[in-house]
């Protein structure tokens, strides 16, 4: 049965369709001005003659970059940030949501627990004390400072809880009939079912990491330390020391400083350290959707 769609719904449909382009539109226009200015010579970025298209087209700003060890050595550090954070965020949400899924019944201590956990998002123990507890543990300019103070992300925790709650009970009691343990049911039952949410807390952990910079400056106290995300801070905050910095620098850096300043190489930098979140983004779109329209339904 076909539906007849009104005049007013179709003005307003065309209204709605057109007005999300423009807002979309509005979103890349930061981005492609980064991306341009990245490839834009000094002279025509000094005097403010860039906007959505590269003027007088050089790569002076990328070779800058590849001949720049600091960058790539932050880079390196925030990949392995990245590469033992996200696994170990996503354990230990996992780990600790599906023994707070089952009921008071099945876990006496749940309430305990679960007070404790929302307890840690109202109140924490302040910059110092942390910051003490970092350096009485010898956690200290390793990388380990970067992944243990958050390495549980309570919020996550309760959205992979909330959901494995959600979950028809007879799955994980048919399984359990059939011999299955709790480590089975987990690894076999839970998991392939939570693929949306587990893939939407794996999305904002990789985004956390990636773009954390307080804790590098803080836990860090050697630049040559810094993650990517600190490191391009600093580089903005004070560009005039980095440029004066690598200007007496030898080596291959030093030919490119009087060919691109502050705003080209940070454009440049800032464009590549976007490329990871822009390039993950897309294979977990589709369970990251389905997982906030399931999270919603239940």
């Amino acid at each position: 049965m076909a539906i007849k769609v009104s005049t007013s719904r179709k003005i307003f449909n065309i209204f709605n369709v057109t007005l999300l382009i423009i807002l979309a539109i509005l979103c890349l226009f930061p981005f492609i001005n980064l991306l341009a200015i990245s490839f834009s010579s000094r002279d025509a970025v000094v005097a403010n003659r860039v906007t959505f298209w590269p003027v007088e087209f050089n790569l002076n700003s990328y070779r800058f970059i590849l001949a720049n060890n600091q960058f790539i050595q932050s880079l390196w550090i925030s990949v392995q940030r990245v590469a033992i954070g996200l696994p170990l965020n996503v354990l230990l949400v996992i780990l600790t949501a599906y023994p707070l899924s089952k009921s008071r019944k099945e876990f006496r201590s749940r309430s305990f627990f679960s007070w404790f956990f929302v307890f840690t998002t109202l109140f924490n123990g302040g910059l110092i004390p942390t910051f003490m507890v970092v350096r009485n543990t010898g956690l200290l300019n390793s990388i380990w400072s970067l992944v243990l103070p958050s390495a549980l992300n309570v919020f996550n925790m309760l959205v992979v809880m909330n959901y494995m709650r959600s979950l028809p009970k007879e799955m994980e009691e048919a399984a359990l009939i059939d011999g299955a343990g709790h480590f089975k049911v987990l690894t076999k039952i839970i998991l392939p079912v939570c693929k949306p949410t587990l893939a939407t807390i794996t999305l904002f952990t990789f985004v956390f990491h990636w773009n954390s910079w307080f804790d590098g400056m803080i836990y860090m106290q050697r630049v040559s330390l810094y993650p990517l995300q600190t490191y391009l801070q600093t580089m903005i905050i004070n560009p005039e020391a980095f440029f004066r910095n690598a200007s007496n620098a030898s080596g291959a850096i030093a030919q490119f400083v009087r060919l691109v300043d502050a705003r080209t190489t940070g454009s440049a930098q800032l464009f590549l350290a976007i490329l990871p979140v822009l390039a993950i983004y897309p294979f977990l779109q589709k369970h990251f959707a389905a997982g906030l329209v399931l999270g919603s339904v239940k």
